[in-house]
């Protein structure tokens, strides 16, 4: 058995005897995304479990161990996990915690300190805990994301981006209920398989994979009448887990409208171009801003590649690249509106707007204080500007109950079908997207 090491603070550490008998749990935050995450973590050697559990005694153990001032996505993220410790058929004695830490002001770069006085009040203080970040904060002799799968993680991250995209545009119109989900699932198991053989790793593989993935949902038969469409923002966590959002896309879904969910990679950019940003602003080193800058570099182009053959497939709607987010919500936010989304949740529902999706769930938790200024403290203001939008916050905390907040959203769809009637006309120069058009069943928009 691994013997237990502490640093020279005390903080127990994830050795390498550990890597080979300690099972690591993952919180699930984007289901198609984490799966391959967790894949590639297990080519690299680790034994990583993810965590589908969506249960209210996570909520119950969360607000045992986690102060009720706390916001809500660490409540939920260290309830799951001290629940599986408790609950999930592990050895206590052989599990270590995965967490990520950005580095930022956000109160999520505390989490794990959060999850470590949960773990002592359990009495589970003897159970690791693993920091996932890119910005030096906790080193483990057990764990290291080295740059061959820092890359492969980038590019599954994209793959990730275009398969939810893809697949969220043919599942409301799909001829076989549970056709996207097969197709996705089919994916996922291709790209990992390649990634294990090393292919798709190069910029021209991974083009030629956009492109496979865009023809293979685009064969899926589809029929019906384009149907309304909802953008979903908001806090990251509340905004893709369906832990977080009560399963609000399966919801939207039952309601017969098609969600809209914005991608990972532009949050990733966006924090990225936040480390730029503070050097231009504060001062810091230039070596730092240059390999932020082409690291950035990078994801930009990498993503292009992405929305280029989304535009290729003539069949789906491609998002407008990071640049396009940072040009709309020029007038709104600044650069320094940084903390948690900051600016980019603005940017998002701008960039929803111009596209055709005024329809927008802004998902609220509970102590998240940037997110309820970018977020909510500016829909009066984009109502102001796009007349026509329809946007409504939905909070989410251990005391709302999922029927309100059901109920909002069915309002907010019912203010959507009236405003159907209504040509939707933005103010500003509005962003050009491909049509949606619906093949296979005769229908077309």
């Amino acid at each position: 058995m691994a013997q237990l090491v502490y640093d020279e603070t005390g903080r127990l550490l994830f050795t390498k005897e550990m890597k080979e008998e300690y099972t690591l749990l993952m919180p699930q935050m984007l289901p198609v995304h984490f799966g391959m995450f967790q894949q590639l973590l297990r080519l690299e050697g680790y034994r990583v479990d993810m965590l589908t559990t969506n249960h209210r005694g996570i909520v119950d153990e969360g607000l045992k161990y986690v102060h009720n001032d706390t916001c809500y996505p660490a409540l939920l993220v260290i309830g799951q996990l001290i629940d599986a410790v408790k609950h999930g058929g592990y050895d206590p004695h052989k599990v270590a915690l995965f967490i990520t830490q950005t580095g930022g002001g956000c109160r999520a770069s505390n989490y794990i300190h959060l999850l470590r006085k949960a773990l002592e009040k359990a009495e589970l203080g003897f159970v690791p805990v693993v920091s996932v970040n890119l910005s030096g904060l906790e080193k483990n002799p057990g764990f290291s994301l080295r740059l061959p799968l820092v890359r492969k993680m980038v590019y599954a991250m994209l793959y990730g981006d275009l398969i939810v995209n893809v697949a969220n545009q043919v599942r409301p119109y799909e001829v076989e209920p549970g056709a996207a989900d097969a197709a996705i699932t089919f994916w996922q198991d291709q790209l990992i398989d390649g990634f294990q053989k090393g292919q798709g790793m190069s910029r021209a593989q991974m083009r030629d994979n956009f492109d496979a993935i865009c023809d293979y949902f685009a064969q899926i038969p589809v029929q019906g009448e384009p149907k309304i469409r909802v953008g979903v923002v908001g806090e990251i966590y509340v905004k893709f887990a369906p832990l977080g959002n009560n399963n609000l896309e399966q919801f939207l879904l039952s309601e017969g409208v098609e969600p809209v969910v914005p991608g990972l990679t532009d949050f990733i950019i966006f924090k990225i171009y936040n480390r730029v940003v503070d050097v231009d602003l504060y001062g810091g080193k230039w070596v730092k801003k240059a390999a932020c800058q082409a690291f950035m570099k990078y994801i930009e182009a990498c993503q292009r590649d992405m929305i280029e053959a989304l535009e290729r497939s003539n069949r789906f709607r491609a998002p407008g690249p990071f640049s396009q987010l940072h040009e709309l919500v020029q007038g709104y936010l600044g650069d320094g509106n940084k903390m948690g989304e900051g600016w980019l949740l603005t940017a998002e529902m701008l960039e929803l707007i111009h596209s055709g999706t005024g329809n927008i769930v802004c998902t609220q938790p509970f102590g998240c204080l940037p997110n309820h200024i970018a977020g909510k403290g500016m829909i009066r203001k984009l109502k102001d500007d796009y007349p026509y939008s329809n946007i409504v916050a939905i909070d989410y905390d251990p005391g709302a109950t999922k029927i309100n907040q059901e109920n909002r959203i069915k309002l907010m769809l019912a203010n959507a079908r009236g405003l159907q009637q209504h040509t939707q006309s933005p103010r500003r120069e509005t962003v050009n997207a491909p049509s949606h058009t619906l093949t296979h069943a005769g229908a077309h928009a």
